[in-house]
């Protein structure tokens, strides 16, 4: 049958203003394992937490984990969801506070050893921030820097120091059921970044902390190392060169010169005297900072290095980059040794006690061989050599085909991952996405429930979307993208409530077959059916009739202003969710939006706990679902 779903009649409407987004973030089935490259990587042992060793990993799919470590396993323990881009590092810093960064331009802070719970966003970044630094493992002191040339210092004990205010811009309390001193408390609000709206036990802000701006860089700032006092900061990017600041003022010392690209690792020794950097020139540089000079290059890599990580007597690096490559380089006697080689570009590495973990742009993590506590065995196996001291010798060994054979063939141990999709397409009924990941499976989402319906395995893509086609009109009623691995499914207004559908072509029951039904507000009611039910339950009253104005004053007042907005009598709005429209409650899909009041948030819909959060959603939406309210029919083409 060849069917129409028909689309408001009338012109573009252009508002005043573009409204906030609501996103929906599609999750696999099996929600413990990352979907995404990993961008980093960060230790928590057993001195410093309840008697495990964890690692803490941060995702291009904009999620951090905790990983309890076990000899010959690792297991998923936590989720820490509230950044809304990919997490581009994380350190370890003071009694447990694990610090991250994102590409949303923020900071968090969170309790290492809490069920995902964050207690503070830090905003001052005006673009992403790409990487952070700790000044040792006692100390509360974090260095920042990001695309926008900045550099921060932060002294996160200070900036976590709650005070009777609520009225600070830079940094935000992320509610999550936390109080200003990092206790977990019973859920009482949703308030994933902040609101204004708090409750008594949210009244605690920091108010006023300033971090130290390190002023100088021109351009964008990749990588920055301290050293263990937090006395000293080196920092690079795409100037080329390592520029060195007195991290207690922010001013800065000097600038060493001689790599030739940007810079994207860089590591200091505990007393801050020698600096080890690492460059898209393919070289590895040693520097005094005491004699402001290099004191010897290595080159070992065929293309860029992007992550650098020492032995604590800085006696040795290990070094890995774009070149899939993991080597071991002694810096007195430059030997080297090639000790594993990947399929993915490697991003962070992390050493522990006698092996290494490696990051990369695949959605696994792996524990390689290392022999942390003598790195001298390695070069006892032999198949060494001495690295040299400019940056084309080693791609020269590579071309003449001697290269060296690599120490070991397969990983300790693997933490896998969920393939990331790297190919999508929407189909002409408009709720069906096709999608390859990088493995190479298809799949056919539903993307008004958030499942998979449908996997088809290795099979050709374009074979599929083909084989798919239907003759259906939908208008176009929401957006996707593959950005943080998964569906990311994009509804803006006016234009999501543009698509209606026939009941008898959604197959819902109990209504006439002729009965239009909006496929936008029938997903908004599913994806916030736990909300509404949690709020019901708060509030201790029906769900608002059709029509009711909602109780919240923002809401009333933006409804009255915007009094084109027109209820649609067509079908009632009431609690119900049909069938279509339902989306699974065992891997649930995350929300990515915001409000009148903080900045935006992340956060599963099964999380949502019911409060008065209408500073937390867009008014649009809240209407939209509460009232049973749609922009006027001119608007939504």
């Amino acid at each position: 049958m060849h069917r129409v779903g028909s689309a408001s009649n009338g012109n573009n409407s252009t508002r005043s203003r573009k409204e906030k987004r609501i996103t929906y973030v599609l999750n696999d089935s099996d929600d413990t394992k990352h979907c995404a490259g990993i961008n980093c990587l960060a230790l928590l042992t057993s001195a410093a937490s309840d008697g495990s060793d964890y690692l803490f990993t941060g995702s291009r799919d904009g999620r951090l984990k905790r990983w309890a470590l076990a000899v010959d396993r690792a297991t998923c323990s936590a989720t820490f969801e509230s950044h809304v881009d990919w997490v581009n590092d994380a350190v370890v810093v003071g009694d447990s506070t694990l610090v991250s960064c994102s590409s949303d331009t923020t900071l968090k802070t969170w309790n290492a050893l809490s069920f995902g719970t964050c207690t503070r966003t830090l905003r001052q970044h005006s673009d992403y921030v790409t990487c952070l630094a700790a000044a040792g493992k006692n100390s509360n002191i974090v260095a920042s820097g990001g695309l926008g040339g900045e550099v921060f210092i932060w002294d996160i004990e200070a900036a976590l120091t709650p005070v009777s205010k609520c009225n600070d811009a830079t940094v935000d309390e992320s509610s999550n059921g936390i109080n200003g001193s990092g206790n977990v408390l019973p859920l009482t609000s949703l308030r994933p970044i902040n609101s204004s709206n708090n409750m008594s036990m949210h009244t605690t802000q920091t108010q006023g902390y300033i971090p130290i701006a390190a002023k100088g860089h021109k351009d964008s700032v990749y990588a920055l190392a301290m050293n263990e006092s937090g006395t000293i900061l080196v920092s690079g990017g795409t100037e080329k060169v390592v520029r060195v600041w007195d991290a207690r003022s922010g001013s800065k010392t000097l600038k060493l010169r001689g790599h030739t690209d940007n810079i994207r690792a860089l590591l200091l020794d505990s007393s801050g005297r020698y600096c080890l950097s690492g460059s898209s020139d393919s070289m590895i540089r040693l520097w005094d900072i005491g004699q402001q000079r290099c004191v010897h290059s290595y080159a070992v890599h065929t293309d860029s290095v992007w992550a650098l990580a020492s032995t604590p007597t800085f006696s040795h690096v290990y070094s890995g980059g774009r070149d899939f490559s993991l080597y071991l380089t002694d810096l007195q006697t430059r030997e080297s040794s090639l000790l594993c080689t990947g399929e993915h570009p490697i991003l962070q590495l992390a050493l522990h006690d006698d092996s290494i973990w490696i990051a990369s742009t695949d959605s696994s993590v792996h524990r390689w061989p290392a022999e942390g506590y003598d790195p001298q065995k390695i070069f006892q196996r032999g198949n060494s050599f001495l690295a040299g001291n400019l940056s084309f010798s080693r791609a020269r060994v590579s071309i003449e085909g001697s290269t060296p054979v690599p120490v070991y063939k397969e990983p300790i141990l693997t933490i896998l991952g969920t393939p990331a999709i790297v190919q999508h397409e929407v189909l002409n009924n408009k709720r069906h996405v096709l999608t390859k990941d990088a493995s190479g499976s298809v799949k056919l989402w539903e993307i008004t429930k958030g499942v998979v319906i449908e996997d088809y395995g290795k099979v050709l893509f374009e074979e599929k979307k083909e084989e798919l086609f239907e003759m259906v009109s939908i208008p176009a009623w929401f957006t996707v993208d593959t950005r943080l691995g998964s569906l990311s499914v994009h509804l803006d207004t006016p234009q999501c409530f543009s698509a209606e559908m026939y009941s008898a072509d959604l197959n819902v029951v109990g209504k006439p077959e002729d009965d239009k039904i909006n496929l936008a507000r029938e997903t908004l009611k599913g994806l916030l059916a736990h909300w509404l039910r949690k709020r019901k339950q708060r509030m201790g009253s029906p769900a608002p009739a059709n029509g009711e104005l909602l109780s919240g004053k923002d809401i009333s007042s933006r409804s009255l202003a915007h009094s084109r907005i027109e209820v649609d009598g067509s079908s009632e709005n009431d609690a119900m969710v049909y069938p279509p429209f339902e989306f699974s409650v065992t891997s649930p899909p995350s929300i990515i939006t915001e409000g009148t009041h903080g900045g935006p948030w992340r956060k599963k819909i099964t999380d949502l706990n019911g409060t008065k959060d209408e500073k937390d959603f867009p008014w649009w939406c809240l209407d939209c679902v509460l009232n049973n309210r749609l922009p006027p029919r001119e608007n939504t083409k």
